[in-house]
């Protein structure tokens, strides 16, 4: 054991000490940021996960202190003993003979720049290799490099300041759950294998040759089987796996905060969730939310913004002009309306940074959602500039709709009402970024509710669950089910931030006559419902409860509240885009002798 660590014990964090600190006698450990030599002192930056504190070692005053300050380098891992003391003082600044007065050297950059720690002993607890790039927030490093050294990574100041958010969001949500009357109650990772939905991954069973279970993609079915055991507010901050594609905002394993709640309708859920997001933000943030917060409708969300999790820190809305264009004289347009499309349009407000150059760049980008084509007009007396064939009365009636002005430009697009909606949705986040329309700095929060209940393909007409197939209809929809299931809407909800989903969930379905005529609409059989969900049907004949839950992100909270730019900023040891872990280097082949313990034969260059 280390001599200091047995006599000295820490008394502060390096982001603790202050002015009013001066004279103390203190301990600080940690790890060395910087060093500078001024010949009769050494001045070092000491850094620990709470912030950084100036160190100086005085050669007048303690040569042998010195002598082992003098060989430190970057990222050694010290101990101190000193005493706090006001930061030098200088002459200010003024002209010859000026009467000139005394200016403390203080670091304003700093939560410590006003005082620093004159060293009475120090120790090295280890010394440290030159790191593979600088550990601070600026360093100019790939990804690559950041995956492989992460616990280097990790001690960037920005990084672990985004770990103790994600530390407090969890901290505040356990609190104000327990206040709330929900228990933690941990569920299976391993469970059956069910076809549909995410893939998983699998893991094979050695006490049970040939089998496999399958890690959960989420707590749905045990939370459900909660509520029908009597718990009634059930949580647990959970691990989830999916074996998807990767990008930026997908890892294979991700965080939930799952939360069910009996007796309950939307109002009572949500205005339960509003509470917690309103306690996070001022736990963690120290920002009140107001509540209630905004509830849109699905069809609202598309209609006027394009997608069904709006950015509401944007204005720009979109707007239907399908009926200007129907009998307008522009065949092309009328030609998209008689196939049963629909024109939409995007008004720019009058604004000198949507040049030529970005409207000509708008067809490119709009490809990537299915357009043909982006038609851009600019309002001027008498007509349009850039779209001909208009005539005047409906030019009219397509400006008044949009609610155009002289100078506005007109965005718009035309194709099958899903295509048009998020592509035009898209350009609209798009420019709002490019023109600088959307405030920065705000939290827009909103319920998204009444989304449909089935998701129905284009192409073959068949329907599929949008959520899951517990999923409830609203009750004025449940005499649609059988003649129009592509009307029927879902008593579900989502809870969006700033144009990001962070939750979603629904209402349960409870009863068994509803639950047959859904898997009825889903064309699920006796035999696939047995093989898929049998034990939970087997539970739902024992008088289950009314209930509903929702499912919040925490990798997604935790990104968004901290400020980070990816997943991966706010996950200690995250995977890559291909699932790899670049630190400990798997995943690896494994042994011949382990595979046939699990009765497993690798198959090389299997065709996929």
């Amino acid at each position: 054991m280390s001599e200091f660590l047995a006599t000295h014990t820490r008394t502060h964090g390096c982001g603790e000490l202050r002015a009013a600190d001066a004279g103390k006698r203190v301990i600080l450990t940690g790890w060395v940021q910087t060093y500078r030599d001024h010949g009769e002192r050494i001045f070092v930056d000491l850094r620990d996960r709470g912030g950084v504190t100036q160190i100086v070692a005085d050669r007048t005053r303690l040569a042998e202190v010195h002598a082992i300050a003098d060989a430190l380098r970057s990222e050694w891992c010290i101990g101190i003993v000193g005493e706090v003391r006001l930061r030098g003082e200088q002459l200010a600044k003024g002209s010859p003979g000026e009467e000139r007065k005394l200016k403390r050297m203080t670091n304003e950059k700093l939560p410590t720049g006003e005082i620093e720690v004159w060293i009475d002993e120090i120790e090295v607890f280890s010394r440290a290799e030159t790191p593979p790039f600088a550990i601070e927030d600026d360093t100019d490093t790939n990804d690559q490099l950041r995956l492989k050294y992460r616990y280097l990574d990790l001690r960037r100041p920005r990084m672990q300041a985004n770990l103790r958010t994600r530390s407090l969001i969890t901290r505040t949500t356990r609190d104000y759950l327990g206040r709330n009357g929900f228990l933690e109650i941990e569920t299976p990772f391993m469970v059956k294998y069910t076809p549909g939905g995410a893939r998983n991954f699998l893991v094979p069973s050695r006490l049970n040759p040939g089998c496999f279970y399958a890690l959960a993609e989420s707590p749905q079915i045990f939370k459900q089987l909660l509520m029908v055991a009597g718990y009634e507010r059930y949580f647990q901050i959970v691990r989830c796996f999916r074996d998807e594609d990767l990008r930026l905002d997908r890892q294979p394993e991700f965080t939930q905060i799952d939360i069910e709640m009996s007796f309950v309708n939307e109002q009572l859920l949500q205005t339960t969730m509003e509470g917690l997001m309103a306690a996070l933000w001022k736990d963690v943030l120290g920002v009140e939310l107001a509540l209630p917060l905004r509830r849109m409708t699905f069809a609202e969300a598309m209609d006027r913004y394009g997608v069904d999790k709006p950015d509401l820190r944007l204005d720009l809305t979109l707007c239907d002009v399908t009926a200007g264009f129907a009998a307008s004289g522009f065949k092309l347009f009328e030609t998209v309306i008689a196939a049963g499309g629909i024109v939409k349009c995007l008004r720019i407000p009058k604004n000198d940074k949507l040049t030529r150059a970005l409207i000509d760049s708008l067809p490119d980008f709009g490809k990537q959602f299915g357009l043909k084509g982006v038609t851009t007009v600019r309002v001027q007396d008498g007509g349009w500039q850039g779209l001909k064939g208009v005539s005047d009365e409906a030019r009219q009636r397509i400006n008044q709709i949009a609610g155009a002005e002289l100078g506005d430009a007109l965005i718009f697009v035309a194709d099958k009402a899903k295509v048009a909606n998020t592509a035009l949705g898209g350009i609209r986040l798009h420019l709002g970024d490019k023109l600088g329309l959307t405030r920065k700095g705000e939290w827009q929060f909103m319920w998204l509710t009444d989304p449909p209940l089935f998701e129905v393909d284009d192409t073959t007409g068949e329907i599929a669950a949008a959520h899951h197939p517990f999923t409830s209809p609203r009750v004025e929809d449940e005499g649609l089910l059988e003649t129009a299931p592509a009307r029927v809407l879902a008593r579900a909800y989502d809870l969006v931030l700033n144009g990001v989903e962070i939750g979603g969930g629904s209402i349960r379905i409870h009863r068994s006559d509803l639950q047959a005529q859904v898997f009825q609409a889903l064309q699920i059989g006796p035999d696939e419902q047995r093989a898929k969900f049998g034990f939970l049907l087997d539970a739902f004949k024992y008088g289950p409860p009314p209930h509903g839950g929702i499912a919040f992100g925490l990798d997604r909270l935790a990104m968004l509240m901290a400020g980070a730019e990816s997943l991966r900023d706010v996950i200690a040891f995250p995977k890559t885009q291909k699932g790899s872990d670049l630190m400990t280097e798997c995943p690896t082949p494994v042994s011949a002798k382990q595979l046939a313990e699990l009765f497993i034969q690798v198959v090389p260059d299997l065709p996929r």
